[in-house]
């Protein structure tokens, strides 16, 4: 009907549908977690429900997290109360909880917000050559290896563009 279409475009209305039934009206807080809170703590905490009180002064965040992780999950929530609350945009999150599960793992069903990790692209070794020759007069090793990443992509672009002609 619309020609192709990217898969999280197919997913968008489910997934805000059933955020919004768990009291996450921005779901960016579900699907982007670990660019949220960071890699350390997404690893071992998941946003469960936002839930507002009947005062109506700001919401609470339950997080589900381990047994043993929870006492520095404890000392972290005003950090991770920040960080929401700037997704949000405005002080939306007053209170975060904490529930404990069992440390083997969170429980079975639920789906994984986590991106697929992405694939290393090979590159041919006279490219990597080629780019390494390009940013050797550079004398600061991390824009070194930034330039030498951006001459790996151009050469290889030009490759492959010339290839199709």
């Amino acid at each position: 009907m619309r020609g192709f279409e990217p898969a999280f475009g197919l997913m968008k209305d489910p997934v805000r549908v059933a955020g919004e039934s768990r009291g996450f009206a921005i779901t960016r807080l579900l699907t982007h977690w670990p660019e949220v809170v960071g890699e350390d703590l997404a690893k071992c905490t998941r946003p469960v429900k936002v839930g507002y009180g009947r005062d109506g002064f700001g919401g609470s965040l339950t997080l589900l997290t381990t047994g043993p992780m929870a006492p520095m999950i404890e000392m972290q929530k005003e950090m991770i109360r920040a960080k929401v609350n700037a997704i949000y945009g405005y002080n939306a999150i007053s209170r975060v909880l904490l529930t404990q599960t069992a440390p083997v793992g969170f429980a079975e069903g639920q789906a994984e917000f986590t991106p697929a990790p992405k694939a290393e692209a090979q590159v041919d070794p006279a490219i990597r050559a080629e780019a390494c020759k390009t940013a050797a007069p550079i004398h600061d090793p991390g824009l070194r290896a930034a330039l030498e990443a951006l001459a790996e992509n151009i050469l290889n672009r030009r490759k492959t563009t010339e290839g199709e002609k």
